[in-house]
This record gives C-alpha cells, sequence and structure tokens, in this order.
C-alpha cells in the first residue's frame, strides 16, 4: 500500500493540440484490410469500421468533448485520476470502471445519482488520465491503491460499484479492506471465482454455466488470451494505428452490448477511443490482465448487490452468487449489456439507488 502523505492535486484535461493533429492524420492515412466477408463473423467489418473512424477524423470534435468532461471536477493523487461528483456528505460511492472503457462508462448515469451520493470515480492505473504503473499492480494492487485514494479524499468507510475488472477490484476491496467498505454493489461474478469449485459439486446451473464460459472462451477470449501472455506485442500495434486501436475496441462494444455499437453514439465511441489515444494506454490497459493472473479469493463479509445485464459475458446463475458473498439484493436486469450503466443509465442508477436505499446507507 502506498501510505504516508499525498497530495490531491486539481486537474483539467488539455490534450496538445499536436496530439490531434497526428491523430487526424493517422485516421486519413489508415490502410484497409481485405475482408473475406462482409458480417462481424471474423471480426470488425471494415464497413462498421470505416463508419466510425470517418466521423472521428472529419466530423469528431474532441474540444467541445474536453470543455464538457472538464466541466466535472477532476484531481489527481499519487498518479491517480479521479472524477469527484454528487453531493458532499452523502453516501460515498466509489465507481469503478472495466475494459475497454474507462471513467466515462459511468458519465451519463452521474447526474441520476448525484442527489444521492458522493461519488468517486477513478480512473484504473495504467488507463485513462492515470498514470502508467512501474510495477505489476492487478486488482490485489490496485485496490490498495483505491484505499489510498478514498482516505486522501476523506472517506475512511465507503461503498463500492465495479463492473468486469472492476468487479474484481471492487471484490478484492472487500476481502482486503472489511473494515472500510460499508457494501459492494456489483455487475457480475468473477468467472475466476466458479473456477475455484470442485466440478463435482457445481449444481446443474453452474456446471452450465462453466459449459458456457468455456463456449465464450473458445469463440470470443482470444483478445484475453492476448492480454494475459503477450501485452507487449499487442501495445505495439496499439499505439501506433489508430485504426487498430479502433477495430480491437470496437469489436468488444459490439459483441458485448444489447443492441451492438447502436447502443453508442458516435460521439460516445470516439471520445472513449480518442482518451485510449491521447494517452497511450491501449498496452498499459492490455498489461493489466498479465498482472491479473492470479488473484486470492475467499467469502465476503460485506453486504452485496447485483445488477446482472442479460446481454453481458456468460450472466451467472444467483445461487453461485451466495457461495461467496452475502447477497442482500439480486436483480436481473431486463435489457442492457457489459457497459450497463453506459447502455442503460436510467436503469443501472435506480437499481444502485435501490440497493442502498434497501440497506439503509
Amino acid at each position: 500500500m502506498h501510505n504516508g502523505s499525498m497530495t490531491v492535486t486539481p486537474f483539467v484535461i488539455d490534450v496538445p493540440q499536436s496530439d490531434l493533429d497526428d491523430l487526424r492524420a493517422r485516421l486519413r492515412a489508415t490502410r484497409w484490410p481485405d475482408a473475406a466477408v462482409s458480417d462481424w463473423s471474423q471480426g470488425i467489418p471494415p464497413a462498421a469500421l470505416r463508419r466510425v473512424l470517418d466521423y472521428w477524423a472529419e466530423e469528431y470534435d474532441w474540444r467541445a468533448v474536453e470543455r464538457q468532461i472538464n466541466t466535472l471536477t477532476h484531481v489527481t493523487v499519487d498518479g491517480i485520476h479521479a472524477v469527484r461528483a454528487g453531493t458532499p456528505g452523502a453516501t460515498p460511492l466509489l465507481l469503478v470502471h472495466g475494459w475497454p472503457d474507462g471513467f466515462v462508462r459511468f458519465l451519463r448515469a452521474l447526474p441520476l445519482l448525484a442527489d444521492r451520493f458522493e461519488l468517486v470515480i477513478p480512473s484504473i492505473p495504467g488507463y485513462g488520465f492515470s498514470a502508467q504503473p512501474a510495477e505489476p499492480l492487478g486488482p490485489i494492487g490496485v485496490a490498495d491503491r483505491f484505499v489510498d485514494l478514498m482516505s486522501q479524499l476523506g472517506h475512511e468507510r465507503f461503498a463500492v460499484h465495479g463492473g468486469d475488472i472492476g468487479t474484481q477490484i471492487a471484490d478484492q476491496l472487500g476481502l482486503r479492506h472489511p473494515d472500510r467498505i460499508t457494501a459492494l454493489h456489483l455487475g457480475d461474478v468473477p468467472l475466476r471465482r466458479l473456477r475455484g469449485i470442485d466440478p463435482a459439486e457445481q449444481t446443474p446451473e453452474e456446471q452450465q454455466w462453466s459449459k458456457d464460459g468455456a463456449a465464450w472462451e473458445l469463440a470470443e477470449g482470444a483478445y484475453s488470451h492476448l492480454q494475459r501472455t503477450k501485452p507487449q506485442t499487442l501495445a505495439a500495434a496499439l499505439n501506433d494505428s489508430p485504426a487498430g486501436l479502433a477495430a480491437w475496441i470496437l469489436e468488444k462494444f459490439e459483441a458485448w452490448s444489447d443492441k451492438g455499437l447502436d447502443a453508442f453514439t458516435l460521439d460516445d465511441l470516439a471520445t472513449n477511443l480518442t482518451i485510449y489515444w491521447v494517452t497511450q494506454t491501449a498496452g498499459s490497459a492490455a498489461r493489466y490482465y498479465y498482472d491479473n493472473t492470479v488473484t486470492p479469493t475467499g467469502r465476503q463479509v460485506v453486504p452485496t448487490g447485483f445488477a446482472v445485464f442479460p446481454a453481458d459475458i456468460c450472466p451467472p446463475p444467483p445461487g453461485s452468487a451466495r457461495r461467496w458473498y452475502p447477497v442482500e439484493r439480486w436483480t436481473q436486469m431486463p435489457r442492457g449489456g457489459h457497459f450497463g450503466p453506459w447502455e442503460e443509465p436510467e436503469l443501472w442508477a435506480a437499481e444502485v439507488r435501490a440497493f442502498f436505499d434497501q440497506l439503509e446507507l
């Protein structure tokens, strides 16, 4: 853990114009690949990619987005960037994003939570405007850094929401710092939890979950395997080609969202891509997977709620969550996918409020 004195420093996003000019030039000079098929069966088709890249290069206005995002309060603490929002003195709630997104995952939902919570939305180290870590972190290291972050922001006890890798970080916060965490709200049950169960002890629902997970890994998990094993090779491509970066990320927005890319505006997609590009964090974000190969698990003692979106990756059976978590609330959301707070902010925010109202926190 990073103890000692740390400074809370105001932060303003200000991307150099030279970086934006270089990005536009690279986009205009894209070398387009051939394609054997026109659908998504082999990855992102050129027509779908061209639609986003043409907008990103010719119509997207980063400066307007930058001004809008800068109306929020940004700080850095020991290299960690965070947005602060909501009502001072209300329930402190840490919101932890996943991959391949960032703090922008939560922007649509912030106004819907602002009167109920004091919100802190950090960028995971190595993502967005947070510094790239000098040593491997993974969910254990990030959890410890986030505890320090919250201490510096005046929150000795706080609640956590996480999705995707944010779920694993939230999991470690509850396991390692149960005295600091008032509640966990999660978007999924980490698959590694299931892998720790003796197959002979799995329920029929868990056996099916395991089969679904294995099928998903075979059909859709190549990105994860590469990021877990050879992230530096991938970084060379993603850090040099905005078209390559967009193809790598947009394929997941299509596959993991209830409505595919149509769940997002072109500005949404271009903003997420621009942050990865100008911060040069595609490689360090991928490297997080390499640092996340082994993470201890145990039974949580912190009250936990789940909001499970139907189009997310391998939604788990509710009974499995009760093996490891004191589940106070389990909600099968009616629609939405992996980026629930972004895709369905009203539904997600209402469920978060309901969970914390139920706990009277």
